[in-house]
Parts: C-alpha cells; structure tokens; sequence
C-alpha cells in the first residue's frame, strides 16, 4: 500500500509517547544493540537531546489515519534525525532515518528521504550530507546506497553498550532541487 507521507518537527511535549511507540515498533533497531525493547525512556532522553544540541531537528514521518480526510489527523510511522552545520558549515548530519516495522519496505523511508532534500538544499543552505552506518547493517547500507550516498572510506570505531562497532561513513552532496 502506497501511503502519502508528510514531516513535522517533533517536540517533547507534544510527541514523546508516539515518538516512543514508534520506537516499539522497531524491534529489529534495538536488537541490533542487544536489546529486547527500547528503553522506557528513550524517546525522552533523544528529545532533550536534540532541543540541547546546536543545529540538531527531529522530524517525524507521519501519514494520514484516514486517505483524503485531513480532519481525522495523522499518525506518527517514523523519524527523521538530522544536524544541521555539522561536521562543518553547509553540511548536514543524518543521524537516522526510522520507519516502524509495520511500514517497512513500502518506500516511506525514501519518501521521507526526498521530502527532507530540496528543504536541506534550498531553506537551509545545505550542500553535503554525511552519515554513519554500522559495519554490518546491510539494509541501511543498501538504501542509502539507493538514496545516492556513497561510502567515503572513513571509518571509527565506537562502543555501543558492552560491544565495539565499525561505522561507515557516507555523503552525498547536493544539488539545487
């Protein structure tokens, strides 16, 4: 099923419950990390977080409850988190782009992908975007290969919990949309 997507920008006191549902919703993120469930008090902490961080925007990726009925509001499918100015000036930092199991594999992430573009290109200011991707997720990998972004050759290691990961990191530059 083809769903119509749009962005808005997440806030603590408005989304933190839907955001942490979502969250529950992506059993298969958190087991990357040794992780049954999210923590109760994830999406609380990611959201002071970024309100604390220069730059940094949650979006959530949200699509109508009802086709063709606006009044019956929308439901919360997924986020988008990103930095602006980061590494370096024009440059944004994609921290994630997450969409619940549910939703999967039915292009809402490229779709929340190609609406957050032209916005980063032409009211931001943004020329390059960079990212990270865990060694061995080869899904991310492979749709961010698809969305464009190409691996640079760097590459850190980082602790994540009790294990060390290898993170890849991609770009892409962009263009006038």
């Amino acid at each position: 099923m083809s769903y119509t997507i749009s962005l808005l920008p997440l806030s603590a006191d408005l989304h933190m419950a839907a955001l942490q549902e979502v969250y529950e919703a992506t059993p298969g993120y958190w087991a990357m990390y040794h992780l049954l469930v999210p923590p109760a008090d994830q999406a609380e902490r990611d959201l002071a977080e970024a309100v604390a961080t220069p730059g940094r925007t949650m979006m959530g990726i949200v699509k109508p409850v009802e086709r063709g009925n606006a009044a019956a509001g929308a439901e919360l499918i997924g986020l988008v988190d990103f930095r602006l100015h980061w590494p370096a000036d024009q440059t944004a930092s994609l921290g994630m782009i997450m969409i619940a199991e549910a939703y999967q594999r039915q292009g809402l992430g490229t779709k929340a992908w190609y609406t957050l573009r032209p916005w980063l290109t032409n009211q931001a200011g943004m020329t390059t975007v960079r990212l990270t991707v865990e060694q061995f997720n080869h899904g991310a990998l492979a749709f961010f290969q698809r969305q464009g972004f190409t691996l640079t050759g760097e590459a850190n290691r980082v602790k994540v919990g009790a294990k060390f990961v290898r993170l890849l990191a991609m770009e892409q530059t962009l263009g006038s949309s």
